[in-house]
């Protein structure tokens, strides 16, 4: 996830324009390739039996390669056809309603730069491997694209510091460290849990409380970066995410709609 801050006026710095950059895809280095390859292969050995199938058919969708960085004009060659969906590369953190504003025209932001080797157990930013491996299969399912757009679209609207706050908490919950339920089975989707060896183990232990996914309950959760989620939220399905971001933001667009004007 490339956002900045969660605050702004409502359409204001929507213009994500100036933070569209190139990949140079020729700069990479071997070492950049060989971390790549090194972290495809350490989450694929856990993954196919932990991560959705959603998912799984994801990779394979848009053609990721363990034996090197994805050169996202390919990408968006495979992903594009099927949802409308593209990995677009950006200089870095955008402001919120940039951010909101790629999503709703379904535009993921991208980082190009991948970490280096001292930097693979942990990273605090986000890099391409985790934009492109953690998120972008997903993008090639249907119902997480619409939700996806949903999620821009819901973001551009949010204009109080409580909306703000639901939508971040729907986001983490979701894009970021979701789980769902394949065949009586809890499986990883979410990206922060797809790219994170630690915390991708720790989600399916016992230790984390899983609670069945509702919106109202997970808009009400607090969530802190610093440490392994205590508190995971668990979908039936990509249909649950749509109707929930859904609702979020015509909840959203009707509070804005009436809400008086000035003091």
């Amino acid at each position: 996830m490339q956002l900045d801050d969660a605050t702004g006026t409502p359409g204001a710095d929507a213009d994500f324009q100036p933070y569209l950059i190139p990949q140079d895809y020729d700069g990479y280095t071997a070492e950049n390739h060989e971390v790549w390859s090194i972290l495809y292969q350490r989450r694929m050995d856990l993954l196919p039996t932990t991560a959705s199938a959603i998912y799984m058919r994801g990779i394979k969708a848009i053609g990721l390669d363990q034996r090197h960085l994805p050169n996202l004009n390919e990408v968006n060659a495979r992903l594009g056809p099927k949802t409308g969906w593209y990995a677009t590369p950006v200089s870095g953190y955008l402001p919120a309603k940039s951010f909101f504003a790629m999503l709703a025209q379904r535009k993921f932001p991208t980082t190009t730069t991948i970490r280096t080797r001292e930097q693979i157990a942990y990273l605090e930013a986000p890099d391409i491997f985790h934009d492109v491996f953690g998120h972008v299969p997903l993008h090639a399912d249907p119902i997480f694209a619409d939700f996806l757009q949903r999620t821009g679209e819901a973001g551009l609207l949010a204009e109080t510091d409580e909306q703000v706050e639901q939508l971040a908490r729907l986001f983490w919950f979701t894009i970021e460290f979701g789980l769902i339920r394949e065949h009586g089975e809890i499986k990883l989707y979410g990206s922060g849990l797809i790219s994170s060896p630690g915390e991708a183990v720790h989600a399916l232990t016992d230790a984390v409380e899983k609670r069945p996914f509702k919106r109202e309950d997970v808009i009400q959760q607090p969530f802190e970066i610093d440490h392994y989620q205590p508190i995971l939220f668990v979908v039936e399905s990509f249909d649950d995410l749509f109707r929930a971001m859904d609702e979020q933001a015509t909840i959203f667009r009707e509070a804005n709609q009436t809400a008086p004007v000035g003091g």
